[in-house]
């Protein structure tokens, strides 16, 4: 069975390494929206990285955003071996959900292998964009949020705090599988 792991990410520059992921949260979710389970970090910045002025230029115009991501910290070895133990545990096969996924598995990975030396998703993202894109038989251009159906959102916020916006995007992400299964028989 496959497990869709929503999943956001907030960091203070756009690539891992010369910028740090400051927080990111998980939730998994059944092909039929069950919601197995929760995981969220904030992360202690990088030794070696420092935040790109443009990113921390945003970051000063959402300081509520800020400070979620800023309170207990803990050590990215710790957390990313904590990820994987919770990956592990909810059984079945990981399939890492994001919006937009190229950004948001790029951090990930990268934190994974540095610091488990592997990644229980492979090499590979489900991007819930270019998955609307094929469901609204548009353009890219035409399939971003602003273009998809009211009934592909659940009444969830979107506050730029990484677990609120993983079950966010999860929940529309599903809805969007529930139309495709069904459409499909």
């Amino acid at each position: 069975m496959e497990i869709y792991i929503s999943t956001d990410v907030e960091t203070d520059g756009p690539i891992p390494g010369p910028n740090s992921l400051l927080s990111f949260g998980s939730a998994a979710f059944t092909g039929d929206k069950q919601l197995l389970g929760t995981f969220q970090a904030n992360l202690e910045t990088l030794a070696d990285a420092k935040g790109d002025p443009d990113t921390l230029e945003w970051w000063a115009k959402h300081p509520e955003a800020w400070a979620a991501c800023r309170s207990n910290l803990e050590a990215p070895s710790a957390a990313m071996v904590r990820y994987v133990e919770w990956i592990k545990g909810l059984g079945g096969r990981p399939v890492f959900v994001a919006y937009p996924a190229g950004f948001d598995f790029l951090f990930v990975y990268w934190y994974l292998i540095r610091f488990t030396g592997s990644s229980p998703f492979g090499f590979s993202a489900l991007d819930v964009r270019s998955f609307a894109m094929a469901e609204l038989r548009v353009d890219y251009a035409a399939s971003s949020k602003k273009h998809m159906p009211k009934e592909w959102f659940d009444d969830l916020p979107h506050l730029h705090v990484a677990l609120s916006d993983a079950l966010e995007q999860g929940a529309m992400f599903c809805n969007m599988l529930q139309q495709n299964r069904k459409s499909r028989s």
